[in-house]
Protein backbone atom coordinates (compact mmCIF):
# COMPACT_ATOMS: atom_id res chain seq x y z
CA UNK A 1 0.00 0.00 0.00
CA UNK A 2 2.81 2.38 0.81
CA UNK A 3 4.31 1.76 -2.65
CA UNK A 4 0.98 2.58 -4.33
CA UNK A 5 0.70 5.80 -2.33
CA UNK A 6 4.19 6.82 -3.40
CA UNK A 7 3.37 6.12 -7.05
CA UNK A 8 0.17 8.18 -6.80
CA UNK A 9 2.09 11.06 -5.20
CA UNK A 10 4.70 10.90 -7.96
CA UNK A 11 1.97 10.93 -10.62
CA UNK A 12 0.31 13.93 -8.99
CA UNK A 13 3.68 15.70 -8.76
CA UNK A 14 4.37 15.04 -12.47
CA UNK A 15 0.94 16.38 -13.42
CA UNK A 16 1.57 19.53 -11.37
CA UNK A 17 4.98 19.97 -13.02
CA UNK A 18 3.53 19.61 -16.51
CA UNK A 19 0.71 22.01 -15.70
CA UNK A 20 3.15 24.55 -14.27
CA UNK A 21 5.43 24.33 -17.32
CA UNK A 22 2.42 24.70 -19.62
CA UNK A 23 1.17 27.79 -17.77
CA UNK A 24 4.61 29.42 -17.82
CA UNK A 25 5.07 28.65 -21.53
CA UNK A 26 1.62 30.00 -22.35
CA UNK A 27 2.28 33.18 -20.38
CA UNK A 28 5.61 33.76 -22.17
CA UNK A 29 3.98 33.18 -25.57
CA UNK A 30 1.15 35.55 -24.69
CA UNK A 31 3.68 38.18 -23.61
CA UNK A 32 5.45 38.04 -26.98
CA UNK A 33 2.12 38.26 -28.83
CA UNK A 34 0.82 41.09 -26.64
CA UNK A 35 4.00 43.15 -27.07
CA UNK A 36 4.22 42.41 -30.78
CA UNK A 37 7.73 40.97 -30.48
CA UNK A 38 9.16 38.54 -32.97
CA UNK A 39 12.42 37.04 -31.66
CA UNK A 40 13.28 35.79 -35.16
CA UNK A 41 13.82 39.41 -36.24
CA UNK A 42 17.05 39.42 -34.25
CA UNK A 43 18.50 36.83 -36.67
CA UNK A 44 17.52 38.70 -39.84
CA UNK A 45 20.38 39.84 -42.09
CA UNK A 46 19.67 43.57 -41.65
CA UNK A 47 19.42 43.39 -37.86
CA UNK A 48 22.53 41.23 -37.53
CA UNK A 49 24.60 43.51 -39.75
CA UNK A 50 23.44 46.60 -37.84
CA UNK A 51 24.29 44.99 -34.50
CA UNK A 52 27.72 43.90 -35.70
CA UNK A 53 28.47 47.35 -37.14
CA UNK A 54 27.33 49.13 -33.97
CA UNK A 55 29.20 46.83 -31.61
CA UNK A 56 32.29 47.07 -33.83
CA UNK A 57 32.46 50.81 -33.24
CA UNK A 58 32.99 50.15 -29.53
CA UNK A 59 36.23 48.19 -30.07
CA UNK A 60 38.40 51.26 -30.48
CA UNK A 61 38.35 52.87 -27.02
CA UNK A 62 39.53 56.44 -26.61
CA UNK A 63 42.76 56.30 -24.59
CA UNK A 64 43.73 59.95 -24.87
CA UNK A 65 45.20 61.36 -21.67
CA UNK A 66 42.62 64.16 -21.15
CA UNK A 67 39.75 61.70 -21.42
CA UNK A 68 41.46 59.15 -19.17
CA UNK A 69 41.88 61.89 -16.54
CA UNK A 70 38.16 62.60 -16.86
CA UNK A 71 37.45 58.89 -16.38
CA UNK A 72 39.69 58.88 -13.29
CA UNK A 73 37.70 61.72 -11.77
CA UNK A 74 34.51 59.83 -12.57
CA UNK A 75 35.84 56.70 -10.83
CA UNK A 76 36.74 58.69 -7.71
CA UNK A 77 33.31 60.32 -7.75
CA UNK A 78 31.56 56.97 -8.10
CA UNK A 79 33.59 55.48 -5.25
CA UNK A 80 32.92 58.51 -3.07
CA UNK A 81 29.18 58.40 -3.72
CA UNK A 82 28.91 54.67 -2.97
CA UNK A 83 31.20 54.70 0.08
CA UNK A 84 29.59 57.75 1.69
CA UNK A 85 26.07 56.50 0.99
CA UNK A 86 26.85 53.05 2.42
CA UNK A 87 28.47 54.54 5.54
CA UNK A 88 25.56 56.90 6.22
CA UNK A 89 23.04 54.13 5.57
CA UNK A 90 24.86 51.75 7.94
CA UNK A 91 24.82 54.37 10.72
CA UNK A 92 21.11 55.05 10.16
CA UNK A 93 20.40 51.32 10.04
CA UNK A 94 22.04 50.74 13.40
CA UNK A 95 19.53 53.20 14.86
CA UNK A 96 16.67 51.49 13.05
CA UNK A 97 17.77 47.98 14.05
CA UNK A 98 16.83 48.26 17.73
CA UNK A 99 13.16 49.24 17.25
CA UNK A 100 13.00 46.95 14.18
CA UNK A 101 13.97 44.02 16.42
CA UNK A 102 11.18 44.85 18.89
CA UNK A 103 13.42 46.35 21.58
CA UNK A 104 11.06 49.34 22.02
CA UNK A 105 7.72 47.56 21.82
CA UNK A 106 5.42 46.32 19.05
CA UNK A 107 4.25 49.77 17.90
CA UNK A 108 7.80 51.03 17.35
CA UNK A 109 8.60 47.75 15.57
CA UNK A 110 5.64 48.10 13.19
CA UNK A 111 6.45 51.75 12.45
CA UNK A 112 10.14 51.08 11.84
CA UNK A 113 9.41 48.13 9.57
CA UNK A 114 7.00 50.27 7.58
CA UNK A 115 9.70 52.93 7.16
CA UNK A 116 12.29 50.35 6.07
CA UNK A 117 9.87 48.71 3.64
CA UNK A 118 8.96 52.09 2.16
CA UNK A 119 12.59 53.15 1.73
CA UNK A 120 13.67 49.92 0.06
CA UNK A 121 10.53 49.49 -2.06
CA UNK A 122 11.33 52.68 -3.99
CA UNK A 123 14.07 51.85 -6.56
CA UNK A 124 17.34 53.76 -6.50
CA UNK A 125 16.63 55.36 -9.89
CA UNK A 126 13.34 56.75 -8.61
CA UNK A 127 15.03 58.11 -5.48
CA UNK A 128 17.74 59.62 -7.68
CA UNK A 129 15.16 61.32 -9.90
CA UNK A 130 13.41 62.76 -6.84
CA UNK A 131 16.69 63.91 -5.31
CA UNK A 132 17.83 65.53 -8.57
CA UNK A 133 14.60 67.52 -8.60
CA UNK A 134 15.06 68.37 -4.91
CA UNK A 135 18.76 69.30 -4.70
CA UNK A 136 19.82 69.57 -8.33
CA UNK A 137 22.17 67.61 -10.57
CA UNK A 138 25.38 66.16 -9.22
CA UNK A 139 26.83 63.60 -6.80
CA UNK A 140 24.90 64.95 -3.80
CA UNK A 141 21.66 63.71 -5.33
CA UNK A 142 23.18 60.29 -6.01
CA UNK A 143 24.50 60.04 -2.46
CA UNK A 144 21.11 60.88 -0.96
CA UNK A 145 19.31 58.41 -3.25
CA UNK A 146 21.62 55.51 -2.38
CA UNK A 147 21.55 56.41 1.32
CA UNK A 148 17.75 56.29 1.49
CA UNK A 149 17.39 53.00 -0.37
CA UNK A 150 20.31 51.31 1.40
CA UNK A 151 19.07 52.45 4.82
CA UNK A 152 15.80 50.64 4.15
CA UNK A 153 17.58 47.44 3.12
CA UNK A 154 20.21 47.41 5.87
CA UNK A 155 17.71 48.55 8.50
CA UNK A 156 15.62 45.45 7.82
CA UNK A 157 18.65 43.14 7.66
CA UNK A 158 20.24 44.58 10.80
CA UNK A 159 16.94 44.32 12.66
CA UNK A 160 16.44 40.67 11.70
CA UNK A 161 20.04 39.88 12.66
CA UNK A 162 19.53 41.44 16.07
CA UNK A 163 16.16 39.75 16.50
CA UNK A 164 17.59 36.31 15.73
CA UNK A 165 20.62 36.74 18.01
CA UNK A 166 20.54 34.97 21.37
CA UNK A 167 19.91 37.46 24.21
CA UNK A 168 21.57 35.28 26.89
CA UNK A 169 24.86 37.23 27.04
CA UNK A 170 23.01 40.54 27.14
CA UNK A 171 20.75 39.36 29.98
CA UNK A 172 23.69 37.95 31.93
CA UNK A 173 25.46 41.31 31.86
CA UNK A 174 22.31 43.15 32.93
CA UNK A 175 21.78 40.74 35.83
CA UNK A 176 25.40 41.31 36.81
CA UNK A 177 24.72 45.03 37.20
CA UNK A 178 25.70 46.41 33.78
CA UNK A 179 23.66 49.11 32.12
CA UNK A 180 21.61 48.41 29.00
CA UNK A 181 24.01 50.28 26.72
CA UNK A 182 27.08 48.50 28.12
CA UNK A 183 25.27 45.13 27.95
CA UNK A 184 24.44 45.76 24.28
CA UNK A 185 27.97 46.88 23.37
CA UNK A 186 29.73 44.00 25.16
CA UNK A 187 27.11 41.25 25.12
CA UNK A 188 25.19 41.62 21.86
CA UNK A 189 27.20 43.71 19.40
CA UNK A 190 30.31 41.44 19.23
CA UNK A 191 28.07 38.52 18.25
CA UNK A 192 26.28 40.32 15.42
CA UNK A 193 29.17 42.51 14.22
CA UNK A 194 30.56 40.03 11.61
CA UNK A 195 27.15 39.64 9.97
CA UNK A 196 26.52 43.38 9.99
CA UNK A 197 29.89 43.98 8.35
CA UNK A 198 29.18 41.32 5.72
CA UNK A 199 25.83 42.91 4.88
CA UNK A 200 27.43 46.36 4.69
CA UNK A 201 30.21 45.20 2.36
CA UNK A 202 27.70 43.45 0.12
CA UNK A 203 25.57 46.59 -0.11
CA UNK A 204 28.69 48.64 -0.86
CA UNK A 205 29.40 46.40 -3.87
CA UNK A 206 25.83 46.87 -5.07
CA UNK A 207 25.96 50.62 -4.49
CA UNK A 208 29.07 50.95 -6.66
CA UNK A 209 27.24 49.26 -9.51
CA UNK A 210 24.17 51.36 -8.87
CA UNK A 211 26.16 54.59 -8.59
CA UNK A 212 27.33 54.10 -12.17
CA UNK A 213 23.72 53.80 -13.33
CA UNK A 214 22.39 56.77 -11.35
CA UNK A 215 24.46 59.04 -13.57
CA UNK A 216 21.90 58.45 -16.32
CA UNK A 217 19.51 60.72 -14.40
CA UNK A 218 22.20 63.29 -13.62
CA UNK A 219 23.39 61.99 -10.25
CA UNK A 220 27.11 62.14 -11.07
CA UNK A 221 29.78 59.47 -11.43
CA UNK A 222 30.78 57.32 -14.38
CA UNK A 223 27.16 56.84 -15.39
CA UNK A 224 26.75 60.53 -16.16
CA UNK A 225 29.83 60.46 -18.38
CA UNK A 226 28.55 57.32 -20.16
CA UNK A 227 25.12 58.85 -20.73
CA UNK A 228 26.70 62.01 -22.15
CA UNK A 229 28.97 60.12 -24.55
CA UNK A 230 26.22 57.77 -25.71
CA UNK A 231 23.90 60.73 -26.29
CA UNK A 232 26.48 62.20 -28.68
CA UNK A 233 27.06 58.78 -30.31
CA UNK A 234 30.72 58.76 -29.29
CA UNK A 235 31.16 55.01 -29.16
CA UNK A 236 34.96 54.99 -28.58
CA UNK A 237 34.61 57.23 -25.52
CA UNK A 238 31.61 55.22 -24.30
CA UNK A 239 33.70 52.05 -24.70
CA UNK A 240 36.38 53.52 -22.44
CA UNK A 241 33.78 54.32 -19.77
CA UNK A 242 32.34 50.80 -19.93
CA UNK A 243 35.81 49.27 -19.57
CA UNK A 244 36.44 51.53 -16.55
CA UNK A 245 33.14 50.40 -15.00
CA UNK A 246 34.03 46.74 -15.43
CA UNK A 247 37.51 47.26 -13.99
CA UNK A 248 36.08 49.15 -11.02
CA UNK A 249 33.57 46.38 -10.25
CA UNK A 250 36.27 43.68 -10.48
CA UNK A 251 38.63 45.58 -8.17
CA UNK A 252 35.90 46.26 -5.61
CA UNK A 253 34.72 42.63 -5.67
CA UNK A 254 38.30 41.47 -5.05
CA UNK A 255 38.79 43.88 -2.15
CA UNK A 256 35.45 42.95 -0.61
CA UNK A 257 36.19 39.21 -0.84
CA UNK A 258 39.58 39.70 0.80
CA UNK A 259 37.98 41.68 3.61
CA UNK A 260 35.47 38.87 4.18
CA UNK A 261 38.23 36.26 4.22
CA UNK A 262 40.25 38.34 6.68
CA UNK A 263 37.16 38.69 8.84
CA UNK A 264 36.63 34.90 8.87
CA UNK A 265 40.28 34.30 9.78
CA UNK A 266 40.05 36.80 12.64
CA UNK A 267 37.03 34.90 13.95
CA UNK A 268 39.08 31.70 13.96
Amino acid sequence: MSLLKQLKKQQQFCIKCIATIFIITAFIAWSFIHLGLNPLNIFSSDTSSNIIAYVGRFFSPDLSMPFLMKIGNGILETLSISALATLLAAIISLGLALPNAGRFGPYAKSLTRFICNFLRSVPELVWATIMVLAVGLGPFAGTLALTLHTAGVLGRLFGETLENHSPLANRALIHSGSGKIAAFLYGTFPGIYPQLLSYTLYRWEMNIRMATILGFVGAGGLGQILFYELSLLREPKASTVIIAMLALVVVVDTISNKLRVAQLHSMG
